[in-house]
């Protein structure tokens, strides 16, 4: 897909991280953006500062979302890309020791749903919300396409680490939603991908004691540091342009495998 001055963007989690890096590489290619976050107050900033228009969404509220999508669809258009960053989840161990009686403890049925309902049902939620906008646009080629899907999962879809249970089921989940959606797509001309971002400097991550920081750099393979956000727009806005992208789930991780604990 060509990106021009025409086409409408929407990315999820764009005040901050993955997902303002996203939408800043979008708007700086031509993107018409809407950003849609719960921090209204970088988000308002974020898009007063590369030309964007911020909707005050929570990804894991149906109605939010789909007013979301009508506020910048009435602004821009119906969005032919979107880049869905924003999750929420809850860690901790399947059974774990509680630290003040030195019972034994459940994560809780509640806690793993919150993971769930977070992550994968959310980015089912804006993944088919935005498809159904899209299926009714005039193709753009002779390909057919109509739009493009970008999911972030995470490595900890395939190599999640202890205390993750409910965030690494759920981020494979998001890569097992790829391959179908893709196939339930394709007369429609509508591709479907994912990322798998391995340790990037994100707030999360610059937020960890130093020393855990300084571990976690070494432990990759190469190049010896956390991933630039503005690495992950590169892939995002590839996955745009290269029309023959589809149905992948890709790792983006400096050759990270992370270890157990």
């Amino acid at each position: 897909m060509q990106i021009t001055h025409q086409t409408a963007a929407v990315v999820t989690g764009g005040a901050s991280g993955l997902g303002r890096a996203s939408a800043t590489a979008l708007a700086a290619a031509g993107a018409k953006v809407a950003i849609f976050d719960m921090n209204a107050e970088k988000g308002e900033a974020v898009a007063k500062e590369i030309g964007a228009i911020f909707c005050n969404v929570n990804v894991t509220d149906e109605e939010s979302v789909v007013a979301g999508f009508a506020r910048a669809r009435a602004a821009h258009g119906q969005e032919r890309i979107l880049v869905h960053c924003a999750q929420t989840s809850k860690g901790g161990k399947t059974i774990s020791r509680d630290k003040e009686t030195g019972e034994f403890k459940r994560f809780s049925t509640e806690n793993y749903q919150y993971s769930i309902l977070g992550i994968l049902v959310a980015s089912y939620r804006l993944a088919s919300l935005s498809a159904l906008g899209m299926a009714a646009l005039d193709p753009l080629d002779d390909d057919g396409e109509r739009g493009v899907i970008t999911l972030t999962a995470s490595v900890a879809a395939m190599d999640a680490q202890v205390g993750q249970v409910g965030y690494g089921s759920g981020k494979a989940g998001v890569n097992g939603l790829v391959l179908p959606i893709a196939r339930d797509l394709m007369d429609l001309g509508i591709r479907i991908n994912s990322i798998m971002p391995g340790i990037f400097a994100t707030p999360p991550m610059l937020g960890v004691p130093p020393k855990v920081l300084d571990v976690l750099t070494a432990s990759v393979p190469f190049p010896k540091r956390l991933g630039k956000p503005e690495e992950f727009a590169s892939l995002v806005l590839e996955f745009v342009r290269n029309t023959y992208f589809n149905a992948q789930t890709i790792r983006l991780d400096g050759g990270i495998r992370m270890p157990a604990r």
